[in-house]
């Protein structure tokens, strides 16, 4: 799975000795100051973003080593003559006052980069210097994305990223990065915490717009059909949760609402109907279902509708 992110280019570093000795690992001559513009990169953050997605720390971890030596382009452009900047170091920022949606202290993947100060990269120092260019995104892939609410992988189970399911937000984390691409400077302005430009390998936002651009568009009626149908069984699904959460309570008022919908939000159709069996089977058995009025004397059969009789 292929994911770009948003992010944002920082001020000008002044490079140390120990940031030369990193950037000319890559230089085939050494490299002074004075020859080197250096700056920092957000890359990517452990904060759940406008696609309700976000990486885990260890997923951050893993892309400050594979960002390493990465090249900076243009509007993800993969082209020799576009490659202006390199990262030669990578850490990872922890603010412990923060916290994110899913209640872990913020982390983020700052990474520096340099170029060099030749009279071809002057108007591209002066844009960063000048906040013009500060807007860059990430490309790297993924092996998985796994829903936060059952840990299926995503699109494999009922839960739907963006929705709250017994009071929990639904998101999918990034697992397990395989490779880093590049890091490109972009027109499209950042998003709130380094910001989301995402697409996956087919570079497609959505199966809709793939079947537009792929000559597909007689079968556009059948996936609004099967869309229409995937939200009549999200919604079977939530009366089925709804109502196991009703009969827990009926069985045993102790029971903690919030875990319960918290429990009932984890489970397929599968459970939640055995559930929903086992606890209509004891709600009977506790709550007997009686006549309102019962009737005073065991009336005979020629007494029925003997009031009516003259």
């Amino acid at each position: 799975m292929r994911i770009t992110k948003g992010a944002l280019a920082e001020a000008a570093v002044a490079p140390s000795e120990k940031d030369l000795s990193e950037i000319n690992k890559f230089a085939r001559s050494p490299l002074t100051a004075e020859e080197v513009y250096c700056f920092a990169v957000l890359l990517c953050d452990n904060e759940v973003d406008r696609d309700f997605e976000r990486f885990t720390v260890p997923s951050l971890r893993k892309l400050a080593e594979l960002f390493v030596g990465k090249t900076g382009i243009f509007d993800h452009n993969w082209s020799a003559g576009g490659q202006k900047a390199r990262i030669y170091r990578t850490e990872l920022v922890t603010d412990r006052d923060r916290k994110t949606v899913a209640g872990e202290p913020y982390v983020y993947l700052k990474a520096y980069a340099y170029m060099l100060r030749t009279e071809s990269n002057l108007e591209l120092i002066a844009e960063i210097e000048g906040g013009i260019k500060k807007e860059v995104s990430l490309g790297c892939a993924v092996s998985s994305s796994l829903c936060s609410i059952c840990g299926e992988a995503a699109g494999k189970c009922s839960h739907e990223r963006g929705r709250k399911y017994g009071g929990k937000l639904c998101y999918f984390e990034l697992h397990d990065p395989t490779d880093a691409y590049e890091w490109s400077f972009v027109a499209v302005p950042a998003q709130k915490n380094a910001g989301v430009i995402k697409r996956y390998e087919t570079g497609f936002s959505d199966l809709r717009e793939f079947l537009l651009k792929s000559g597909g568009e007689s079968f556009i009626p059948e996936l609004e059909t099967m869309k229409r149908q995937s939200e009549l069984g999200r919604r079977y699904l939530e009366g089925l949760r709804s109502e196991v959460v009703r009969l827990g309570t009926l069985f045993n008022e102790k029971f903690d609402l919030d875990a319960l919908k918290s429990a009932a939000g984890k489970m397929d159709e599968k459970e939640l109907l055995a559930f929903k069996a086992a606890f209509g089977e004891s709600v009977s058995e506790k709550l007997p279902l009686v006549c309102q009025l019962p009737p005073s004397k065991k009336l005979k059969r020629e007494d029925f509708g003997s009031e009516f009789l003259i």
